[in-house]
């Protein structure tokens, strides 16, 4: 079983990066591609590998805590390592650790793929049983909220997906129209998740 792999991205894709070692291109799935960036810098990626009748896939992650999450993540019933990654890709491991720990479902269904059954699955499944995962979560006082998405902390990738926007072709003036509704968008965390959901919103304007 591998730990991890050290090389160099040699691409990075929407879904996955080619971390490229020793003559050979590890074609690897990640929450989030365009966390790394493409360079001859040696990075080290902890990795998970997937076996199922059809395909081995192998899953990377830029920390020992992320790629815990994501295990104990596949292990909830309805939850596939792709939705996993999804989970991932749209909220910090604090995030979804401190909303399973509190029970809260209306945090949990805000992710891609996740319903009321599967949030309540995810509580029922890994509440308290989250070890040593817990101390990268300070849970909050019983008077306050956990906090959902409110300040945006994703506005670098926001901007690499305006430049990207531009790039295809759309003015300053139409993405204008369009950025606010982005920013307030907290589900919305990588930039392939911004490009996306920014192309629906400009088909809707014309």
């Amino acid at each position: 079983m591998y730990d991890y792999l050290k090389g160099q991205v040699a691409r990075v894709m929407p879904e996955y990066i080619v971390l490229e070692g020793q003559g050979i291109g590890w074609q690897l799935y990640t929450p989030n591609p365009y966390a790394f960036r493409i360079g001859t810098d040696l990075q080290q990626i902890y990795v998970h590998m997937h076996v199922r009748e059809d395909a081995q896939m192998l899953f990377g992650f830029t920390s020992l805590d992320q790629r815990e999450l994501f295990r104990k993540l596949i292990g909830v019933s309805g939850i596939g390592p792709k939705g996993a990654l999804a989970i991932l890709a749209s909220g910090n491991p604090g995030q979804v650790i401190g909303a399973i720990e509190l029970e809260d479902e209306a945090f949990l269904v805000k992710f891609p793929g996740v319903g009321k059954k599967t949030a309540r699955q995810m509580i029922l499944d890994l509440k308290g049983k989250l070890g040593s995962l817990m101390d990268v979560v300070q849970l909050p006082s019983a008077e306050n909220e956990l906090p959902l998405f409110g300040v945006n902390p994703h506005k670098h990738e926001l901007e690499e997906a305006m430049l990207a926007l531009v790039a295809l072709g759309y003015s300053e003036r139409e993405l204008a129209k369009i950025k606010q509704t982005l920013e307030d968008d907290g589900a919305l965390t990588t930039t392939d998740a911004y490009i996306k959901q920014a192309l629906k919103l400009l088909l809707k304007l014309k």
